[in-house]
């Protein structure tokens, strides 16, 4: 990921000094149990902890030579520990420590974006309480339906985003595994008692079944998860994008005085922050198919799916903890203009009220189909000759003889009550 998408907590995880780190610590939880164990003497067990150390750089040049990054991570860092470097690295094999290492470093970014999540959970609902009463119009496929609350689109996005921490919370429950079971997945030269040992020691689980490498249908259950994640920031931006255009202005991005919109137009105001966020969901929504990919590997391995991850689980997990924080922000500062949403609401004359009308119809009589009819004819009216929808609806002879005035204009207005939303929020906003 480029840096300007980087957060420091977050990147530093996927870091070579951190991996290098968590292979160490991983290791010494080896050899540690393997000391307990009497299959390696205690002071080995002592000395390794005690004296292993590593250097990059120095990683880094051997792994010119040897062609395997983790060769040469042992050569270094078994070079600092002396006599005992011969019970380094003892009876596993470079997946068992790789493999367990990335679950650690998932987790560490799965509950770094865990927060995020929450934060943002948080935010939504603030909003959505503070305006549960602002009246807008909903809309289905573009076009004017029926009068919402924003409060309500809001809510919206809170459930939705209360959805995906629980399928968060799931993904990070898949990762969490620890396999250690030497080469091909069978224990033959390290005990599976080292595994639980391990395992416990990072609150992980056992992989129930590993072949040489952590079966890779739980990384791409996570980085799905991840996608829905990005999808749903996706729908929130996509909708702050239309209400800011300038024919409907119901909503608008903080714009900072010193902010510019254009570098031709002065007068722009862009939302550039829900626009940049959609582009970081299409690239998140990416990783899918690579990890569904990475699932299906050669017998027990190959590493088909190592160069996959090294790109793209630093990327994705940079990417989503921006976008999740970057999304907050927008949600907390941007501002809503409740004099547009009632001009907006207005502006076709109360046509949206035309099911309230129908309704009103069948239970004088008519049927539906009568009573659809009638409606969409004056509605027509209104709608191709920019026209009040009252005042095309009382000069139809046919229609005040089955409803009165009075009737439809208490039927036009009755939007103002929005009755339902009181219920709406206290049954079902936790």
């Amino acid at each position: 990921m480029i840096p300007r998408y980087n957060r420091i907590e977050i990147e530093k995880i996927w870091t070579n000094q951190n991996k290098f780190k968590i292979w160490t610590e991983i290791e010494c939880l080896i050899a540690e149990k393997l000391a307990d164990m009497g299959k390696i003497p205690k002071k080995a067990a002592k000395d390794i902890k005690s004296k292993v150390r590593f250097n990059v750089k120095e990683i880094e040049k051997i792994e010119k030579e040897t062609k395997h990054d983790f060769v040469a991570y042992i050569n270094n860092a078994s070079s600092y520990i002396g006599e005992s470097a011969k019970y380094f690295h003892h009876g596993v094999t470079s997946s068992d420590v790789i493999d367990t290492s990335f679950s650690i470093q998932l987790n560490k970014t799965a509950i770094i974006i865990r927060k995020n999540l929450k934060n943002l959970i948080k935010t939504l609902k603030s909003q959505s309480i503070k305006h549960k009463k602002t009246l807008m119009i909903g809309r289905s496929h573009g076009i004017h339906a029926e009068p919402i609350t924003f409060g309500l689109k809001m809510a919206s996005f809170y459930y939705e985003f209360s959805r995906n921490l629980n399928r968060l919370d799931n993904a990070i429950d898949e990762i969490s595994i620890c396999a250690i079971s030497g080469p091909v997945g069978t224990y033959n030269s390290i005990d599976p008692s080292v595994e639980k040992y391990v395992a416990s020691k990072l609150n992980f689980k056992c992989e129930d079944i590993s072949t040489q490498i952590i079966p890779r249908d739980r990384h791409a259950y996570f980085f799905s998860i991840l996608s829905i994640i990005a999808s749903s920031i996706e729908r929130v931006a996509i909708e702050i994008r239309n209400l800011q255009r300038t024919e409907i202005l119901e909503v608008e991005e903080f714009f900072d005085k010193n902010q510019k919109g254009s570098s031709a137009m002065p007068h722009k105001r862009n939302p550039v922050l829900s626009e940049n966020l959609t582009g970081l969901a299409r690239y998140i929504r990416s990783a899918v198919i690579p990890s569904m990919e990475n699932i299906v590997l050669w017998h027990e391995r190959d590493i088909s799916h190592s160069s996959v991850e090294r790109i793209f689980a630093p990327d994705i997990t940079i990417a989503l903890d921006f976008s999740l924080n970057r999304l907050n922000e927008i949600i907390n500062t941007m501002k809503v203009y409740p004099e547009n949403m009632k001009k907006n609401l207005n502006s076709l004359g109360k046509l949206h009220n035309s099911q309230k009308l129908l309704l009103e119809l069948t239970k004088k009589g008519l049927s539906r189909q009568e009573a659809y009819s009638i409606i969409q004819k004056n509605a027509m009216d209104a709608w191709n000759n920019k026209k009040k929808f009252f005042d095309v609806l009382i000069n139809d002879k046919k229609l005040l003889k089955i409803i009165s005035i009075k009737q439809i204009k208490d039927i036009l207005e009755i939007d103002i009550k929005n009755n339902k939303i009181d219920w709406i929020f206290k049954n079902k906003i936790k």
